[in-house]
């Protein structure tokens, strides 16, 4: 059986930790650095770190967050928002990632996916792969960029299976319907994209309960289970996922 592993995320604006819903609304929660070392202290497996406006602002995420987050945990770090090319990957990873995550600018050129997983290694590499629900789909689903602002007319679970040919090491897969509203992952975009790989998938995107951690792995098919809302604002600790996951027969590291 395989590890499942747990993942809270920092999406990051202007310097602080945010969440919001479905994308917008987004309320502070809290100092990156804090919750960082809060998060490893906890149990957290890896931790991600999203700069949600790299891409709208047509900048580079800000290494100085990355320098000061990496500074205090030991656990794998995924960070993405804005990473565009081959030197942005090297001053992310020597900022103190340990993977880089792209979404936009692996849809625009496809070929960057190919060039950084060479240059880099597999497991370097996550696409993170934006969908919003598309009756005329053939999985349901359509690839969406810029921040949830610009549908690509492309299916989701089509992109996922060609990202994995060109050398990623995990996909990341978000539903805009579900973001931020803890009403649980999109179960059907979760299972779309993991049964066209055979790449670790992330599920995320509203996870609010214990059932919705377990549903994530056993009915989405996703081998780590990343969450935002409920870590950040108290409502689970990531110890009880793990027990409860444990005590249904799941594989985690306590």
């Amino acid at each position: 059986m395989e590890l499942v592993k747990i993942m809270p995320c920092l999406d990051m604006k202007e310097g602080r930790v945010v969440k919001g819903v479905n994308f917008i609304h987004l309320k502070d929660a809290g100092d990156p650095v804090e919750n960082a070392a809060f998060y490893q202290k906890e149990g957290a497996d890896e931790l991600a770190m999203l700069d949600i406006d790299a891409t709208l602002e047509n900048r580079k995420t800000r290494l100085e967050w990355i320098q000061k987050v990496a500074e205090v945990i030991d656990i794998p770090l995924t960070v993405g928002g804005g990473i565009t090319s081959i030197e942005d990957i090297e001053m992310v990873l020597e900022a103190g990632a340990d993977k880089v995550s792209m979404n936009s600018a692996a849809v625009k050129d496809p070929d960057l996916v190919k060039r950084s997983a060479d240059q880099f290694g597999s497991d370097k590499i996550t696409v993170a792969i934006d969908g919003k629900g598309h009756p005329s789909m053939p999985s349901g689903y359509e690839l969406v960029i810029a921040g949830g602002t610009e549908p690509v007319g492309r299916d989701a679970a089509a992109w996922a299976e060609q990202c994995e040919a060109l050398g990623a090491g995990a996909i990341l897969p978000t539903s805009m319907d579900g973001d931020g509203t803890q009403a649980g992952y999109d179960l059907k975009f979760t299972r779309a994209i993991s049964s066209s790989v055979n790449l670790p998938v992330i599920a995320s995107g509203g996870a609010g309960t214990l059932e919705h951690f377990y549903k994530g792995v056993t009915e989405g098919g996703a081998q780590i289970l990343l969450a935002a809302s409920v870590f950040h604002f108290r409502l689970l600790s990531i110890r009880q996922v793990k027990e409860y996951l444990m005590d249904k027969g799941l594989q985690v590291n306590l």
